[in-house]
């Protein structure tokens, strides 16, 4: 019988502390395969720590926009486009991808992986944070380093399915996992997360109310309490799916 692989990603590590809690816990306790990497953020060298400590695999999570009201961060680099008024990354995709210019997208990007290395960390695979601003400045900065961009025309098209966790709402997301494992097909599958800790941070990220309120607690923690969760794993033992890397799964 063929084999089914599922790929469990938790993304935006090193975002802030409760991420990083939260996200180590999901790897070491939960059914976490593969860390999606922040290397703009102020927690990022704390994640490295974590990293190395546990052994997670780590993707480089290219960065060129920050969503929060009250978390802002900035690019490693000076390129003037890539920058709002406040000199922080641009709040939205849209607004990234009308104002970012090629060259100074690639520079960022090649710098945030380089600051992997520059932590002894081996980079498995990079994706991009909230969207695409900038096409293919991650195609080149994918080729430059020699590894997958997993979103990319042609290697998304290796997994059987990708998938999304988060953004449901949290009474839905058991019952909506029960089902997805159950329905997996032989291939390899990508589940992507954004795993928390429970903290008083992740309420302090925003306004109340605003667009993104319900991504920076809600879904995160909800998140955090399905990969947890002893049902799922054992949905995943009865079906014999076979947990997974996208370094581990494409070799």
């Amino acid at each position: 019988m063929a084999e089914v692989r599922l790929v469990v990603q938790s993304d935006d590590f090193g975002m802030c502390h409760a991420v990083n809690v939260g996200t180590v816990q999901a790897f070491r306790e939960g059914i976490v395969t593969q860390v999606s990497t922040m290397a703009a953020c102020p927690w990022f060298t704390e994640a490295a720590a974590l990293a190395r400590e546990f052994g997670i695999p780590v993707g480089v999570h290219q960065t060129l926009t920050c969503e929060w009201d009250f978390l802002r961060w900035r690019p490693l680099t000076d390129g003037p486009s890539l920058v709002g008024e406040d000199g922080t990354f641009r709040r939205t995709v849209e607004e990234a991808r009308a104002g970012i210019g090629h060259a100074d997208a690639v520079r960022e990007l090649s710098a945030q992986a380089a600051k992997f290395a520059a932590e002894g960390l081996a980079v498995e695979y990079l994706d991009y944070h909230m969207g695409s601003s900038v096409p293919a400045a991650y195609d080149e900065v994918s080729a430059a380093i020699g590894k997958p961009f997993i979103y990319g025309a042609e290697e998304s098209k290796r997994f059987a399915s990708i998938e999304v966790l988060s953004d449901r709402d949290a009474a839905d997301k058991k019952p909506w996992m029960l089902d997805y494992l159950n329905k997996l097909t032989p291939g390899v599958h990508l589940l992507v997360t954004h795993c928390a800790a429970p903290h008083p941070e992740l309420a302090s990220l925003h306004r109340p109310g605003s667009d993104t309120y319900r991504w920076a607690e809600e879904y995160r923690l909800s998140d955090q309490s399905v990969v947890l969760d002893p049902d799922i794993h054992q949905a995943i033992k009865n079906r014999s799916i076979q947990l997974t890397t996208v370094q581990a799964a494409f070799s």
